[in-house]
Order: structure tokens, then sequence, then C-alpha cells
């Protein structure tokens, strides 16, 4: 992906969400001919020349200082999954993250694997860069598909989402799920700018799910924290679960992703119900790495 074309886009896509009066800027009669704030506003708003702010959003600025970028967010009203976003984009080699597509195998430590797998009633899942699936426990695979049956490199959320018809019967709000992993998937893009598997899966989703393309043009970033996915299994029925999500210390691109019910809820005893299941199915759990990961 051409880091100088992602860099334009981000910043005029912020710009194009911003009206001047929401940043407490006049506006001078006539009709504007942009949509958002003016480069000259933005300039103005972050204490840089028109000339500086027009070269950065070109891809034409060079060591941009950290107090600039601040400035820049700052203006831009940027949030935090923003800001380190922009960062990695204006600064790549000093954003604590290689640049190179040779990125190393994902593997996931064999104690997190026996960690999740002995998560009995509670789904989980690690995910790896780009949405890989790398290791899941059996309610996991039981709750939001069949892992294991997923060829080499294809098991992967974004494609699941996108290109299962089940996913949509599965997630209630399937478009905010939609749009949320597509705002992961381009935090991933501008840690790994020349990961070559992450551009092919882009470049996968994008032929193949107009949905996809439209939010991927939107430029959205966001961090995947906590919440509650509402879901409509064929077997379990209905379940409102609250997901957690946590960065494994010793591999920062690394998440580990728990489900679990409200106690004494309906969708605690469903959840029971698909772990009464899949253990009657004798489900096999994940390996502890994906060939070709």
């Amino acid at each position: 992906m051409d880091q100088r074309t992602e860099l334009s886009e981000f910043l005029r896509s912020r710009r194009a969400r911003l009206r001047p009066e929401d940043v407490g800027l006049a506006v001078h009669g006539g009709r504007r001919r942009v949509p958002g704030l003016r480069r000259e506003e933005l300039a103005l708003l972050a204490g840089v020349s028109v000339a500086y702010y027009t070269r950065l959003e070109q891809g034409r600025g060079q060591n941009v200082s950290a107090s600039v970028i601040d400035a820049i967010a700052t203006a831009l009203r940027l949030d935090r999954a923003e800001r380190n976003h922009l960062t990695h984009l204006v600064r790549p080699a000093t954003a604590g993250r290689p640049r190179t597509g040779a990125v190393r195998p994902q593997r996931v430590r064999p104690a997190v694997q026996h960690l999740i797998d002995s998560m009995e009633g509670v789904p989980a899942y690690v995910l790896g860069r780009r949405l890989d699936i790398i290791a899941w426990n059996r309610l996991a695979s039981a709750l939001l598909g069949d892992f294991s049956a997923l060829p080499p490199g294809q098991c992967n959320l974004a494609r699941m989402i996108f290109l299962d018809p089940a996913a949509r019967e599965l997630y209630v709000e399937w478009e905010g799920k939609a749009a949320d992993l597509v705002a992961l998937l381009r935090l991933d893009a501008g840690c790994y700018p020349d990961d070559p598997r992450l551009a092919a899966l882009v470049g996968e989703l994008s032929v193949k799910s107009a949905d996809f393309r439209a939010l991927w043009a939107a430029h959205n970033v966001r961090d995947k924290g906590f919440g509650v996915k509402r879901l409509h299994h064929p077997v379990a029925g209905p379940l409102t679960l609250a997901y957690e999500t946590l960065v494994l210390p010793a591999d920062p691109d690394q998440q580990l992703v728990t489900y679990h019910a409200e106690p004494g809820s309906s969708s605690a005893d469903a959840l029971r119900l698909l772990a009464s299941w899949t253990a009657g199915e004798g489900r096999e759990a994940s390996p502890s790495a994906l060939p070709g990961a």
C-alpha cells in the first residue's frame, strides 16, 4: 500500500467531516466548493503554514516533529486510535513497528492456547495481524464458526464477515461489526504498509464485497476494546454477550478476545447449551499456529 496516498486520503477524510463552525471558525458568505474544513483553515488551527500542511497532506512532508503531529491531530479532533494511525502514516520508521513486509510468522505461545482451552463456558480466540484468527477454543468455534474447517491462510475474521453469508445471519448488528473490522484493518495497514498478505486481503475483499469497498474508502480507524454483541445462533438461538479484548504483553500484535453472558440470563443458559453440545460433538481446539500465518 502506498503510504503517501494513505496519508493524503486519511487527512482529507478527517478534514471533510469537520465544519468551520464545529471548531469555532466564522463562515464568510458564499458557497463552499469542498465539504468540511479547507486546508488553510486546518493550517490556521494547527499553527502551521498553509504550504507546510499542503506538502504534508500530499505526502511530501519530511522530518515531521511529534509536536506538529499532535497539533494537527488536535485540530482535526482525532481520537487516540486516529492519532496513533496518523503517527504511523507520517513517521513509519519511528512509530515502533517495522515497515517491511517480511514480518515474522504468527505463533501463539502454548501457554496461551492452554489458557483458552481451560476457559470452559467462555468462547475465546486470539486475533493476530490482518485479523487472522490464530488460536481458539472449542466454544468459540461453535459460537462463531468452524475455524478448523477453513483452508490454511483463510482463517480470517474479515473474510468470514464479508464473504460468508452465515455471518450476516449470526450477527444481529452486522453493519456495525463490519465497520469495526474494517477500522481495525486500517490500523494494521498503517502499522504494516508493506505487508503483501494484507494488501492481498484488502484487494480480495474490495473485489468481492461492495460493503467492504465503501467502508474501506471511509478511512475510519478504531481500536478493538469491549462492548456487547447480539447474536442469533442456529443452535443456541438469540444471545446477548459482552466481549473483552486483551492485548497479549509478549506480542502486541496478538489480542485475546473473550465473550461472556450475564449470570442468570437466558444468554447464559443458551451458552451452556452450546457448550454442552460442543462437548458432545467433540470438536477439536485450534492448533497453536496456523500454517503460513
